[in-house]
């Protein structure tokens, strides 16, 4: 008996240590992302016309808030970088072991004419759980937190008004920081579109969604 709960408990070890590492890809962890900010057109098209507005959001594990952002009409295009922390131009390894301060966060361009801003943030409110302090799921950590970083003061100010305005939507108050003036940063390009590339996504927490979430 004890032989087999020493080896469960030696498989769980290595299943977290695998999935730890799949996250890493070694052979790009230690390369530094490029310092311009490019974001990759989603199905949807920018109308002639119409100037694209640009919104940054931090859900959660961003594999998984850039795929929902993704599918959502009116946004034409995304990127995953890192926000609000004290270091320039951060690789993934450096925000998860070295204490960075960052937020993993997604950049999108939206046609202003088919969603608003602040409907791009009830597209936000809808797909990670706002109500836990820098965890998303099984994902723990400050890089996790939730956070809308305004490019603007318009958007700050429609911004905080969207966090009162979703407040009933949640069991348990929503602790999102809404920060303006944070620089965006690239993460590297094996993160970008990562749900598209590989069929995978992070799980996202809908328990604190008094009605569940929405994520397709």
């Amino acid at each position: 008996m004890k032989l087999g709960i020493a080896i469960a408990a030696g498989i769980a070890s290595f299943a977290l240590a695998t999935a730890a590492i799949t996250r890493l890809a070694p052979q790009s962890q230690d390369q530094k992302p490029s310092e311009t900010v490019t974001l990759a057109p989603t199905k949807f098209k920018l109308k002639p016309g119409v100037k694209a507005q640009r919104a940054v959001v931090a859900g959660g594990c961003f594999w998984g808030t850039e795929k929902y952002l993704r599918q959502t009409p009116g946004i034409t295009a995304t990127a995953v970088g890192f926000i609000g922390g004290k270091t320039k131009n951060p690789t993934y390894k450096e925000v998860c072991y070295e204490n960075t301060g960052h937020a993993e966060a997604v950049m999108v361009e939206f046609d202003p004419s088919i969603i608003s801003y602040k409907q791009v943030l009830d597209r936000f409110w809808n797909i990670h759980n706002p109500c836990t302090i820098n965890r998303q799921g099984p994902d723990v950590g400050t890089q996790y937190r939730s956070g809308i970083y305004p490019l603007n003061d318009e958007q700050r100010k429609i911004a905080e008004q969207s966090k009162k305005d979703a407040a009933p939507l949640f069991k348990r108050p929503i602790v999102t920081e809404i920060v303006m003036d944070q620089t965006f940063w690239m993460a590297e390009d094996y993160h970008q579109q990562y749900s598209e590339k590989t069929g995978r996504a992070c799980h996202i927490d809908f328990s604190d969604h008094v009605n569940g979430g929405a994520g397709g």
